[in-house]
């Protein structure tokens, strides 16, 4: 098991920053499929952003491609998101998970997901 807390959440204005943060407790975060989720108010929850073991790579949800990056460093137990360009709809708590599973694929479904944070809150205000 893994304890994954989220940071870096806030209030920001359209086209503005954040980056978010996951930290996880534990030695053995490398061996962890890393994922960033997100969920808005009475909507259900939604993927964006993964990133393999090494880091060698990511994919992301078509909303948000080219505007955030999901990175980690292993040697800190650490994933991170970093959103650029962020819209409205953007608004929503998001979550980092992760999938103790040895997958060949990359996941995207939450249920897939062993390990949730407790969320944190991004608004993005217009």
């Amino acid at each position: 098991q893994v304890q994954l807390v989220e940071s870096g959440g806030g209030s920001v204005q359209a086209g503005g920053s954040l980056r978010l943060s996951c930290a996880a407790s534990g030695r053995t975060f490398s061996t962890y499929v890393m994922g960033w989720f997100r969920q808005a108010p009475g909507k259900e929850r939604e993927f964006v952003a993964a990133i393999s073991r090494s880091g060698g790579s990511t994919y992301y949800a078509d909303s948000v491609k080219g505007r955030f990056t999901i990175s980690r460093d292993n040697a800190k137990n650490t994933v991170h998101l970093q959103m650029n360009s962020l819209k409205p709809e953007d608004t929503a708590v998001y979550y980092c998970a992760a999938d103790r599973m040895l997958r060949v694929v990359l996941t995207t479904t939450p249920g897939e997901y062993d390990y949730w944070g407790q969320g944190t809150q991004v608004t993005v205000s217009s």
